[in-house]
């Protein structure tokens, strides 16, 4: 309340994103107070730790966070096809260990057969359904191999966007004062508005 009092244009702070990031907030402390069992809502107070790109002037690396968020955003096609590629591979993995393994190995259907090769193919193992004969246990060590290069993928589909992105020399800088993106490598002003990039 008080800095919308003390800033000269209260409507611009308060349509502002820091000003909408204080209101998120401060307002589950309010409701905590009148509605019991809103406690929960006071994580939304972790909102307050945005504004430290504004205290430590960190808005410079904004540039390098679009960079990374184009790079990611034309990734996408090729990540859906992969992940499209270990689901089916985790579906007909589940079924060769659902046939190799008996059930009373935790096998017993085919949907717990591809929740164990989820489990493995990610790495996680929590043990609780593992193979016992030499087949199935021949099976898993292909699976968590596999796993493996599945968690190495998406990585290397992203940095390599990033290296042509590079070297296609895409500047990804925007403009604090009007949003305008897309300048040139060499600018230093908002080719918009005339700000300072």
């Amino acid at each position: 309340m008080l800095r919308i009092i003390v800033v000269k244009k209260p409507s611009k702070y308060i349509f502002s994103f820091y000003g909408i990031i204080d209101f998120l907030a401060t307002l589950p402390l309010y409701l905590s107070l009148v509605f019991t069992g809103s406690g929960a809502l006071l994580t939304l107070r972790a909102l307050r730790l945005l504004r430290v790109f504004r205290v430590l002037k960190l808005e410079r690396y904004f540039g390098a966070g679009d960079f990374l968020m184009t790079a990611i955003n034309k990734s996408l096609p090729k990540i859906f096809i992969f992940i499209y590629a270990v689901l089916i591979s985790s579906f007909i993995a589940g079924t060769v260990m659902y046939l190799v393994e008996d059930p009373e190995h935790g096998f017993s259907s085919i949907p717990k057969s591809i929740y164990w090769t989820i489990v493995t193919l990610t790495t996680v193992g929590y043990g609780d359904i593992h193979p016992v004969t030499p087949l199935g246990q021949f099976v898993a060590s292909f699976i968590m191999i596999l796993g493996y290069g599945i968690i190495a993928v998406p990585t290397g589909i992203v940095t390599s966007e990033m290296t042509i992105m590079r070297r296609s020399n895409v500047n990804t800088k925007h403009c604090r004062n009007c949003g305008e993106k897309k300048h040139d490598s060499e600018a230093k002003f908002c080719k918009k508005c005339g700000e300072l990039l």
